[in-house]
C-alpha cells in the first residue's frame, strides 16, 4: 500500500544494531536476592535486593551505623503519624540503645505523645467531633500541657525538655511509651517545633503565646546546635513531616554553615509515605550540596520504620559477629 503522508516513511529495514554483549546493563545476577545466602545467614538484609530503593535502604543503614562507630548524631526528625502509627517504642528503644543523639517533633507529636503517657491512647475523630464543635478540647490536654510549659519553660529550657520533665515527674500510668519523657531522662535532646494555631492545645483559654514562642525558639537554638555536629558523618532522617521539620532543618543547616560548621558530608533522608517537595528539597537534596548524601524512600512508616529498626539491629549484630535475631 502506498504511502500516503506528506513526509517520509522510516526505513525500519536500515537500523542500526549491536551485540547484547557489548551493551552496559544496569541490573546484574549479582544484583539479584541470592536466596541460597539468605537461607543460610537468615537475615531480612539477605532478601533485600542491591537494586534501586533497596540500595538506598541498605546504604542508609550503613551510614546509621557508621555516624553510631564514629561518635555523630543520628537525630530523627518526626512528624505526629509516627507516633500515631504506634512507632513510639521503637523510637524509645533506640534513643535508649544510643541509637539516637535527638529528635525533633511538631507540635502534633508532642500532643500525642504526651496523652498516650497519660491515658495511653490518642487521636481523637476528626470528622466527627469537628461536626460537634468538640475538636481539640479535650480539657486534660490543654490544661495539663499549657501548666507544664508554664512551670517548666525558661531561659535554655524549651517545650521538648518542659514537657519529658513533667511526664517524666508526674505519676502517668503509660510514661514509659513517651519519647518526650525518655529524652529529658536520658539527658537527649527532644525539641518541638511549633506553628502558632496548628496545634490544639492553642485552642485553651490557658494558652500563654509567649510561653510557646519562647520555648519553641529555645528548641530552634538547641536543635540548630544539634545540627552543627552533623558534619563528618552525621545522619538526619525526616519522618512524616511535610512542611514545618523540613523547613526548620535547612535553616538550622544554614545558621550552621554561616557559623563555620557542616564543611564536610553528612547523610539525610525522608521516609514517608509520599515523596512531597519541601522534604525532598530541604532535607535531601539542598543540605547535602556537595560532599554528602540524601535519599528519599516512600513506605507506610508502620512497616518501613521496623524494618529500618530491625536492619539497624541485625547489621549491628552481624558486625560484631553474632547471629540473627
Amino acid at each position: 500500500m502506498a504511502w500516503k503522508y506528506p513526509f517520509p516513511e522510516l526505513p525500519f529495514h536500515k537500523v542500526n544494531t549491536y551485540p547484547l554483549s557489548q551493551r552496559k546493563n544496569l541490573v546484574g545476577q549479582e544484583n539479584l536476592v541470592d536466596l541460597s545466602r539468605w537461607q543460610a545467614s537468615g537475615e531480612v538484609w539477605d532478601l533485600i535486593p542491591d537494586i534501586l530503593k533497596g540500595r538506598e535502604l541498605k546504604a542508609l543503614v550503613e551510614a546509621i551505623i557508621a555516624a553510631r562507630e564514629k561518635g555523630k548524631p543520628v537525630i530523627f526528625g518526626l512528624g505526629a503519624h509516627v507516633i500515631k502509627c504506634g512507632l513510639s517504642p521503637i523510637i524509645v528503644d533506640m534513643m535508649k540503645r544510643g541509637l539516637l543523639q535527638g529528635i525533633a517533633m511538631t507540635g502534633a507529636g508532642a500532643i500525642h505523645d504526651y496523652e498516650l503517657s497519660l491515658i495511653g491512647a490518642t487521636s481523637e475523630d476528626v470528622a466527627q467531633v469537628l461536626a460537634e464543635g468538640e475538636f481539640g478540647f479535650a480539657e486534660e490536654t490543654g490544661r495539663l500541657m499549657n501548666e507544664a510549659l508554664k512551670k517548666h519553660t525558661q531561659d535554655k529550657v524549651g517545650i521538648g525538655e518542659a514537657l519529658g520533665k513533667d511526664i517524666s515527674q508526674q505519676n502517668f500510668k503509660y510514661k514509659n511509651l513517651s519519647v518526650l519523657a525518655t529524652g529529658f531522662e536520658l539527658d537527649l535532646p527532644v525539641t518541638v517545633h511549633l506553628a502558632i494555631g496548628t496545634d490544639i492545645i492553642n485552642l485553651h483559654p490557658s494558652t500563654d503565646p509567649g510561653l510557646l514562642g519562647q520555648g519553641t525558639y529555645s528548641d530552634f537554638q538547641l536543635f540548630c546546635s544539634l545540627v552543627a555536629q552533623l558534619d563528618g558523618g552525621g545522619c538526619y532522617l525526616n519522618v512524616g513531616s511535610a512542611v514545618i521539620l523540613p523547613e526548620v532543618f535547612l535553616k538550622a543547616v544554614s545558621i550552621s554553615k554561616n557559623l563555620g560548621y557542616l564543611k564536610n558530608g553528612f547523610t539525610t533522608a525522608n521516609l514517608d509515605m509520599i515523596q512531597h517537595y519541601r522534604p525532598i528539597t530541604n532535607v535531601v537534596n539542598r543540605p547535602t550540596r556537595p560532599y554528602g548524601q540524601g535519599y528519599g524512600i516512600t513506605g507506610h512508616h508502620e512497616i518501613l520504620i521496623p524494618l529500618l529498626y530491625y536492619l539497624i539491629l541485625s547489621r549491628i549484630r552481624a558486625n560484631a559477629g553474632e547471629g540473627p535475631a
